[in-house]
This record gives C-alpha cells, structure tokens and sequence, in this order.
C-alpha cells in the first residue's frame, strides 16, 4: 500500500517532468535546438509568479504572469539563436544554451535565492477521489491532463495542418524555407514561446513538492532531458510515458529505505541507460 501511495504521488512530479520534457523536444523538433536552458527559463516566470502572488496579485492572473514571464525570457533566448545561430550546428547552438544556463542560473540565485525563501501555493492539493485505499489529489489530475495534451497537439498539428508543414519546413531547412516565403523567425517566435510558457506551468506546478530554491527547480532540466532521450528526441507520446515511469520510479524509490538516497541520481540513470542502449550497435556489431 505504501509503494502504491508512493506510486501515484509520483505521477505528479511525473506529470511535470513530462511536461518540462515535451516543451524540450518541441523545441528540438521544431527549432533543432536542444535547450539546455529549458528548465532554468521556466524557473523565473514560476519565481515571478510566486513574487506576484505574494505581492497581492490573484493567483489566477499570476500564473499567467509567469507564463508570459517565461514565455518572453525564452523568446529572447529564440531571438538570439535565430539572429546568429540559426545555420549553426546542433552542439553550436547546445553549447550556447548552456552558456545562457549558467547565466540564468547565476542571475536567479541572486534574484530568487535562500535568502529570499518562498513558499509556492499548491490550488489542487484538495482530494479527488480514492484509489485503492489511496488518495488522489487534483494537483496529479491536472497535471496528467495538461501532459496528455501537451503530447497530443504538436503530434496532431505537426501531421494534419499547413502550419505544422510549414513548421517541419522552417526547423529541418530554415534557409530554403524563408526564400519560398516561410516566415521563419515568426514561426520560431511562435514555438519558443509556447515552449516558455510551458516549461514555466510546468515548475509552477511541481515547485511545491521541491525545494523552493532556484538551483533545484532549474535543474529539473535532467529528468526532462531523460523523459526526451527515453522519447527518442522524436516522440511526444513516449516522452509523455517516460516522464511518467521516471516520476512514478522515484515515488517508488522513495518509499524504499535503502533506495530514499539515491531517488535525485535515477534521471542520470537513465540517461545513461539509454545512451549504451542506443548506441550498442556503435560497439557492440564491430567485429573483434
């Protein structure tokens, strides 16, 4: 019953990571950038939502603040990769997001450090029902529902609309995509600060299960990133499934006295799981 209860917990963080994961891969896929600056980005506009929220503002119009926050702080980083990086390789502009990573961080421990502590409302703690003996709290149904649809709407617009034509067009030849008219800068805007918006939801909602400290909000960028590999870098639906196992294996994990410890390193776990399992037939078929 414990490891059950620890189980479905687990989906809410979970849920965010998956969350945090698909508005990384919608970036890669649809910017080719792999953003390492993601999770950083999302933690100011839920630290701009908190200050907001404590400042007097309704929380129904500071979460949105700090999805525009978010959103406006990561379609600066676009601007920046469409102005001078956009015909750069991918570890070009991957290198680029981490230098622009440790910026952010920098700057949010300043801004939003230890001793400036705040305390994240949690609107959807109340019980929704009953599972097995165990409680499930809306805050675990939101955030399934806002991952389910996070997953289900780049696949559907990608496969079904011009704008996602034009949008795989603008991200796999940008250049020959703007000279047969495509607007790519717009579009980018566009994705980047969906993206933003996204990342901040995302750690808005997880923030109150964490460590309301900056450094450990941006550094939800590794489960993220393992959410994506798990995905491919291709998959929203099974990036959407990987941040689930991955939430609901450190639930478990928690609840294990011998494991509690080592819950933090299981995204670096899995990175690396993945990345021997991908790249076997690099190794492994090479004759002796």
């Amino acid at each position: 019953m414990l490891q059950l209860s620890a189980a479905i917990a687990g989906l809410v963080t979970g849920g965010a990571y998956a969350l945090m994961g698909l508005s990384t891969l919608l970036t890669y896929r649809l910017v080719s950038v792999v953003n390492f600056a993601q999770a950083a980005v999302g933690a100011f506009g839920a630290f701009a939502m908190v200050v907001l929220y404590e400042a007097g503002l309704p929380l129904v119009l500071a979460v949105p603040a700090g999805m525009a926050v978010g959103a406006l702080l990561h379609c600066g980083l676009g601007a920046i990769m469409v102005r001078w990086f956009s015909e750069s390789g991918e570890g070009v502009k991957a290198a680029v997001t981490i230098a622009i990573y440790t910026g952010l961080v920098a700057v949010g421990l300043r801004l939003f450090g230890a001793q400036h502590p705040h305390r994240f409302p949690s609107p959807f703690d109340s019980p929704a029902f009953t599972l097995g003996g165990v409680v499930v709290t809306w805050t675990a149904i939101v955030t399934m529902i806002l991952a389910i649809v996070f997953a289900t709407a780049p696949t559907l617009l990608l496969r079904r609309t011009r704008v996602g034509l034009l949008l795989r067009a603008q991200s796999e030849r940008p250049t020959t995509a703007e000279l047969i008219g495509v607007r790519v800068p717009r579009l980018s805007m566009i994705v980047w600060a969906v993206a933003g918006a996204a990342s901040a939801l995302a750690i808005m909602i997880i923030a109150p299960q964490l460590a309301s400290d900056f450094g450990s909000q941006a550094a939800l960028i590794t489960p993220a990133l393992a959410a994506v590999l798990i995905g491919g870098f291709r998959s929203f639906t099974v990036t959407l499934i990987g941040g689930l196992a991955l939430g609901v294996l450190q639930g478990v994990a928690s609840s294990i006295q011998d494991l509690q410890q080592y819950r933090g390193v299981l995204p670096f776990v899995v990175i690396l799981v993945v990345l021997v399992w991908t790249r076997r037939g690099d190794r492994w078929d090479e004759p002796a």
